[in-house]
C-alpha cells in the first residue's frame, strides 16, 4: 500500500509544473487513480492531442509516450520507465517490415498503434483496437492492404469486414498466453459467466467469446449489459476500473497458461507510483525523436484520428 504522502507530493508536483499524467487501463490500480485521465490507446491520442499540459507524463509503455510526443512536439514527454517496451512493437523491426513493403509497393500499409515510431512512419494510416473496423472499411475495396503487426488483430479485422489482409506475424504476449483450457473449466464452473476477450486474443479464443472489443469497449460493455459475471480475456489491469464502475459485476480473470502473472503485462507494470513521483520531479526520462521521424509518423496518426471521427 502506496503512502498518502506519495499522492500528495504528485498531486503538488503536477499543480507547480502544469503537469497532466495519462495513463493507460493496464497500469497498477494507484497510478490509475493519480492520472488526470485513463483511457484505452485511443482515448489517450485523443487527450494527447488536446492537452494544454507543459509536462506531459505517460504512464504507459514506450509506443504509446512516442505517440503523445508526435502530436506534442513543444512539450516535454516523459516516460517513468524507458524499459517499459511492448512485445508486440518489438515483434516488428523497422528495417525488416521495410524490407517486406518494398516488396508490396502496392499495399496500403494500416498499422496498430502498438508499434513503434519508426513503423507508424512507414504506414498511411494507423489504428487501435476501438477503430481499426472502422477505418478498414473506409479503405477501397480495390487496394491490397498490409496490416501490422498484430496477427491475431489482423485476422479478426479481416473476419469483420472481409477484407483480405497480408499479415505482419506479430503477437503480444499477454493475449497469447491464455489457456483455453483452464478457460474451458471456468465456463464449465461458472455457467452464468460471458467471456469477454480483446481482439489481440488467439482466434479459436475469440470464437468462444460472447464479446469482443478494445479494452474500453470491454469495460463499457460490462457497466451496460445485463449479466452480473464476466471471464475477461484481457490484461488484468482493466479489472480496476470494472469493480470502480461497476461495483456489483463479479469478475473472473482469464488464466494464464502457466502458474504465473502471465495476464499481467510485465512491460506495463514497471511503471510505479514512486517512478511517476521521480519522473515529474526530475523531468526525465524524457522521450525524443527526430523532427524528420516525428514529422514522417505524424501523418498517418492524424489521419486515424481524422477518420474516426
Amino acid at each position: 500500500m502506496n503512502s498518502p504522502d506519495l499522492f500528495e507530493q504528485i498531486e503538488q508536483l503536477k499543480k507547480a509544473k502544469n503537469a497532466v499524467i495519462l495513463a493507460h487501463y493496464y497500469q497498477e490500480p494507484d497510478i490509475q487513480d493519480i492520472a488526470d485521465f485513463v483511457g484505452d490507446s485511443l482515448e489517450l491520442a485523443r487527450a494527447a492531442q488536446k492537452t494544454q499540459a507543459d509536462l506531459i507524463l505517460f504512464a504507459g509503455v514506450h509506443f504509446m509516450a512516442e505517440g503523445a510526443k508526435i502530436l506534442n512536439p513543444s512539450r516535454k514527454v516523459l516516460l517513468p520507465d524507458l524499459r517499459a517496451g511492448c512485445s508486440l512493437a518489438n515483434s516488428c523491426p523497422p528495417e525488416a517490415f521495410a524490407r517486406l513493403r518494398a516488396q508490396r509497393p502496392d499495399h496500403f500499409v494500416v498499422s496498430y498503434i502498438n508499434c513503434s515510431a519508426a513503423i507508424k512512419a512507414q504506414s498511411d494510416v494507423i489504428v487501435t483496437s476501438s477503430n481499426v473496423v472502422k477505418i478498414v472499411e473506409k479503405i477501397p475495396r480495390d487496394r491490397p492492404i498490409l496490416f501490422a503487426p498484430d496477427r491475431n488483430l489482423g485476422a479478426w479485422v479481416s473476419q469483420k469486414t472481409g477484407r483480405e489482409m497480408l499479415l505482419w506475424q506479430g503477437a503480444c504476449i499477454v493475449h497469447e498466453t491464455f489457456s483455453e483450457r483452464k478457460i474451458a473449466q471456468l465456463q464449465v464452473e461458472h455457467p452464468d459467466a460471458e467471456l469477454i476477450a480483446h481482439p489481440e486474443c488467439e482466434p479459436t479464443l475469440l470464437a468462444k467469446a460472447q464479446f469482443v472489443g478494445s479494452t474500453s469497449a470491454l469495460l463499457k460493455y460490462v457497466i451496460a449489459s445485463g449479466k452480473q459475471k464476466f471471464i475477461v480475456a484481457t490484461e488484468e489491469g482493466i479489472l480496476h476500473q470494472m469493480r470502480k464502475q461497476a461495483p456489483g459485476k463479479i469478475l473472473i480473470p482469464a488464466p494464464p497458461n502457466h502458474a504465473c502473472a502471465c495476464n499481467e503485462c510485465p512491460y506495463m507494470k514497471l511503471n510505479t507510483l514512486e517512478k511517476v513521483l521521480a519522473a515529474l520531479r526530475d523531468e526525465t526520462p524524457e522521450i525524443k525523436l527526430s523532427e524528420e521521424l516525428r514529422l514522417k509518423a505524424l501523418a498517418p496518426l492524424e489521419r486515424m484520428l481524422e477518420w474516426s471521427v
